[in-house]
């Protein structure tokens, strides 16, 4: 793990031969868990909860991959609502929202900058 000056911590995931292309893996970082999707068609990577806000169950890194005028997204495969995977926001009119990573690929691997306090143990603040 590495600090950037934005205070974030550089997480490795994984080697880049362990994600499905044009698909998504999920990563326990803590007791988060983050959805990773490759497109590899555009090679980009994206990062969200796992969790659907809808009802919270981890099921987004199963969803379909896709785009809406070109704006790459996510449907979770439970309740068919589409998550920007640039904005966070759900595409189907409603006030659901998922967070968004950055996820950096540097000399085959993958890492995601994720926020210091996912990294506690539960119920510890610092």
């Amino acid at each position: 793990m590495q600090t950037n000056q934005n205070t974030k911590e550089k997480v490795f995931i994984g080697p880049v031969s362990d994600f499905e292309k044009e698909g998504g893996v999920s990563a326990k970082i803590g007791n988060k868990q983050i959805a990773i999707f490759y497109f590899e068609s555009k090679n980009e990577w994206y990062a969200c909860d796992n969790a659907c806000p809808h009802t919270g169950d981890m099921v987004l890194s199963r969803g379909l991959l896709g785009d809406t005028n070109g704006e790459p997204k996510v449907v979770c495969p439970l309740h068919k609502r589409n998550f920007s995977l640039q904005s966070g926001e759900c595409l189907n009119d409603e006030n659901y929202k998922v967070n968004l990573y950055k996820v950096l690929v540097e000399n085959g691997s993958v890492y995601l900058e994720v926020d210091p306090s996912l990294l506690l143990p539960s119920g510890i603040v610092s």
